[in-house]
């Protein structure tokens, strides 16, 4: 048996129905032969998986990391280009005709003091630009994603028979701060480098059991957008506010109308999110500032409905400012680089990863989720070129400890970015390459 697809030509945008009919069939053969390589390279996966634990670095900061997966693609085979997007890396391994996949895998870490326990903690204390201290951890399981890149890489060098086509592998920095693929494509990903007909990504899972994944088919991230807003006033005494023009009230009011953007502009049915997380402003009971200082998130999953709160947003809040007298319109700035753009998993690609994952590990085993409005970077590739993109997750929690935390009053299980959360190594390892190799190997059979 093999892989098999056909392109069919549509006139729909990725938000629509897929543009792609895909199947992947299931070959008995070719699993079993990523299952062999597996198991007899577990404890070399196991132990890059640890030293990536032991050795996190921040966002574009990612110099020691890069410089490993680079030497270990090197060794397997592939042509590897470091320095790609700042600290990205990209190594190609071409093994005759056939579709060229995209396999990413996010480096960066976060500054967090590890908190785990474990004998393999991160230690690794970083100085940050103001000159406070901090710990780093790969509290997003991103330690993971680096084991998967270097895995992978030496799974298809040795596989050869098993596929054709060419492989794109990333190693990809900043993606906590939404900023890597960004980075990486505008330095040339996809005029330096072949063009993938597929992009595929995994995510580790705080919250599925070992032996299980995840997917989402259609939207599963979301647009996310940072804007700060200064409102300006004029300041004065407390006890006299009819001589002042008060931006603290000014900012009640708009953070209060904000609201009505999502539940009176948007359609009931298209997810939106705007959240006042930071405001600022005053210093003392009895004085009146000359302005205040808000932060918002906001997410959304369309470009069309991102347009209506980005432009909600700046009209409520200048209207507002002009109805009380602001001595001048509010500045509301949209960083344009904190935008990550919402994922869309292509239908098709991700129902045909369902069915084979199935097929592999049981369909109790394949686990349906709801979109999230988190961010996730990985959109970008698949957007950019306009071709089917899909980023399903991996159960990484011990099933006695997953169940424990099912039972009435448990305390919930440590989520991403927590000081506590871990994965477990072999099971999530072994789960992790198995499914990325059948699924990349089974859209580049013979």
């Amino acid at each position: 048996m093999r892989a098999f697809f056909f392109l069919m030509l549509a006139a729909t945008s990725l938000a629509q129905s897929s543009a792609t009919e895909i199947e992947i069939a299931a070959d008995p053969t070719r699993s079993k032969a990523i299952a062999t390589w597996v198991e007899s390279n577990l404890p070399k996966l196991v132990a890059t998986y640890r030293q990536a634990h032991q050795n996190p670095e921040l966002s574009l900061q990612e110099f020691k990391t890069s410089a490993m997966i680079g030497r270990e693609l090197e060794k397997a085979g592939f042509t590897v280009t470091t320095g790609v997007g700042k600290t990205g890396v990209v190594g190609v391994l071409e093994n005759g005709e056939g579709p060229t996949v995209l396999i990413r895998g996010d480096m960066d870490a976060l500054p967090v003091v590890e908190e785990t326990g474990l004998p393999y903690a991160s230690k690794v204390e970083i100085t940050r630009a103001d000159g406070s201290k901090a710990g780093a951890m790969h509290a997003c399981g991103h330690d993971v994603h680096i084991a998967m890149v270097v895995g992978m890489g030496r799974l298809l060098a040795d596989l050869k028979e098993q596929w054709s086509g060419t492989v794109v592998m990333i190693g990809q920095p900043a993606e906590e701060i939404g900023r890597g693929a960004k980075f990486m494509i505008a330095d040339g990903l996809f005029e330096r480098f072949p063009k993938p007909d597929f992009c595929l990504s995994m995510h580790v899972k705080n919250d599925l059991p070992v032996g299980q994944l995840g997917y989402t088919a259609g939207w599963g991230t979301a647009n996310v957008d940072s804007v700060d807003i200064t409102i300006y006033g004029k300041g004065g005494h407390g006890a006299q506010p009819q001589a002042t023009v008060d931006p603290i009230v000014t900012a009640a009011h708009v953070i209060t109308a904000l609201q009505t953007i999502v539940s009176r502009r948007v359609h009931p049915i298209d997810p939106a999110v705007i959240t006042v997380g930071s405001i600022h402003g005053g210093s003392k009971h009895n004085i009146i500032p000359d302005e205040v200082k808000l932060q918002l998130t906001v997410r959304s999953y369309t470009d069309e409905v991102r347009k209506t709160l980005l432009d909600g947003i700046r009209q409520i809040t200048t209207d507002t400012c002009k109805t009380m007298n602001c001595p001048k319109p509010p500045l509301v700035a949209i960083d344009e680089e904190e935008y990550t753009p919402a994922g869309y998993n292509d239908p098709e690609l991700a129902k045909a990863a369902v069915k084979l994952f199935g097929e592999l590990w049981g369909a109790e085993n394949v686990v349906e989720l709801p979109p999230t409005m988190g961010g996730e970077d990985f959109a970008r590739y698949a957007k950019k070129l306009g071709v089917p993109g899909l980023q399903y997750r991996v159960g990484t929690i011990a099933r006695e400890k997953w169940e424990a935390a099912q039972q009435p009053g448990a305390a919930p299980l440590p989520s991403l970015h927590s000081a506590l959360y871990y994965p477990e190594p072999e099971p999530t390892m072994q789960l992790t390459v198995e499914s990325m190799a059948n699924l990349a190997l089974g859209l580049m059979a013979r």
